[in-house]
């Protein structure tokens, strides 16, 4: 169908954005920032190779118990390298703020959830809830971007909970997600059900994009749980440490 089509360029643009902020921000030089962007895009590829040999299906793979691993364990190892890694740690406490808040703006592709379910090919609660939740981070990501870049004062209350409010929605629509597929989690019965998001090119975003927008959310808090001053560092000069 031509929805899938277009969606397929437009969550692989998404993931090449979100891809090159992490490359930028992760590498302290070309080199690490290629080798950022290869790993990434070796995930990229994986997922799209799950996908294709519809290892989650529930009749003839793992169905939504394996895409609920799928989705943690990725989520788990990056938080984990976060936490444990003396280096990725220091990066990720040099990272820009602003950059990491504006990065989520990619969620404006739940109108894609908002038209499939328009077009009967996703159940509700789950797409309208997973849809409008992204698309309200989406579209105020720009905002809490700029105030993060212009260190206005007091405002650390607010990017704090906009970004618990942004993982709380991916947490929720993974959940209802999994409410919804065929298998042993299933709460609502609703024809169509959400096999559809285990294909391509849909597997994409629970397969590759939540959890890379989930761990960004999660170092995100994590910096302005840890530190008084992360809105008012300098992003001019948090751009060019990384560089």
């Amino acid at each position: 169908m031509i929805i899938d089509l277009l969606s397929a360029v437009i969550l692989t643009a998404s993931a090449a954005i979100v891809v090159a902020v992490l490359s930028i921000c992760l590498g302290a030089n070309p080199a690490t920032r290629i080798r950022v962007a290869a790993s990434l895009g070796f995930w990229f590829a994986v997922v799209v190779a799950l996908a294709a040999t519809r290892v989650f299906d529930n009749t003839v793979g793992f169905g939504v118990r394996g895409l609920g691993i799928a989705v943690a364990v990725p989520i788990a190892i990056l938080v984990v390298i976060f936490a444990r890694v003396q280096s990725a740690r220091e990066r990720l406490f040099r990272m820009p703020l602003w950059l990491l808040n504006g990065v989520q703006s990619v969620r404006v592709i739940g109108i894609l959830f908002v038209v499939l379910y328009a077009n009967g090919r996703l159940p509700a609660p789950f797409a309208p809830i997973a849809g409008w939740g992204d698309i309200f981070v989406g579209v105020s990501a720009p905002i809490i971007a700029w105030v993060t870049y212009k260190r206005a004062r007091n405002t650390g209350a607010i990017v704090w909970l906009w970004n618990v409010v942004g993982l709380a929605d991916l947490i929720v629509a993974v959940g209802l997600g999994a409410a919804s597929s065929p298998g042993p989690l299933r709460l609502f019965y609703s024809t169509p059900d959400a096999f559809l998001m285990t294909t391509l090119p849909w597997l994409l975003i629970p397969g590759f994009l939540v959890p890379l927008l989930a761990t960004i959310h999660i170092g995100t808090l994590i910096r302005l749980t840890t530190t008084r001053d992360s809105i008012a560092v300098e992003p001019r000069l948090a751009v060019q440490s990384i560089s």
